[in-house]
């Protein structure tokens, strides 16, 4: 009798939890993406938790780059290829990004600083598959998923890679080498990193992860 309580109890369990996950999915998004971006606010409490003594690093002594970052050349999503000495005088903000991760929701919230400071600051995002391969769609899937979900209106460039190795983008080799940047070797150690360049083309902060783009340190950082 116990058992085929314990059963029933489980059944119905079962059903709750379908019907949940079914009025959880959003429209053009997975089951996966739905369900994340959902439950993004728990997923960021928890990592800005364990990880906020490394949230944040600042070249405090702003040391100047050996090699000139408006030198570098960046391909976008649809395959245009431009300078970055373009965006001279405003802050650029490098963000390494993926669809399938429990930070994706940060999109929104980079759509929004963009929206506020974009008279002075410009984002780029770079989607790459080097994290347990969470952005495997094509630049198309990608550009319509941003737009789509997350009215995405900043720039988002190439699929690339991002970690170092052999072919990592120069960009984030420029981002992740002190002998190129002047002061940081650490790389992204996860989606949704963020590199602060500023008008001068000086690598200024690296914000983790468990870092909103709206904290008060990268608001804070708008402003020097």
């Amino acid at each position: 009798m116990l058992k085929n309580k314990w059963i029933k109890k489980a059944i119905v369990t079962s059903l709750i939890l379908a019907i949940a996950l079914v009025f959880l999915k959003q429209k053009n998004m997975t089951l996966k993406q739905s369900i994340l971006k959902n439950f993004y606010a728990v997923i960021m409490w928890g990592s800005h938790l364990a990880n906020k003594k490394y949230a944040v690093l600042e070249n405090v002594n702003n040391t100047s780059p050996s090699q000139s970052f408006f030198s570098l050349t960046v391909t976008d999503n649809s395959g245009k290829r431009f300078q970055l000495e373009q965006y001279k005088g405003k802050k650029i903000l490098f963000v390494n990004t993926a669809s399938d991760c429990g930070f994706t929701a940060q999109y929104a919230e980079l759509e929004k600083l963009y929206q506020q400071h974009k008279d002075k600051l410009i984002i780029l995002a770079f989607p790459a598959n080097d994290f347990k391969q969470q952005e495997k769609g094509t630049d198309a899937d990608i550009a319509q998923f941003c737009k789509i979900n997350y009215g995405v209106s900043f720039p988002i460039m190439q699929k690339s890679i991002v970690i170092k190795n052999d072919t990592q983008n120069d960009v984030f080799k420029w981002l992740t080498n002190s002998n190129l940047n002047g002061w940081n070797n650490t790389p992204p150690k996860w989606n949704f990193t963020k590199f602060l360049v500023n008008e001068n083309g000086v690598l200024t902060h690296v914000f983790a992860t468990s870092t909103s783009p709206l904290d008060k340190e990268v608001l804070a950082a708008l402003t020097k």
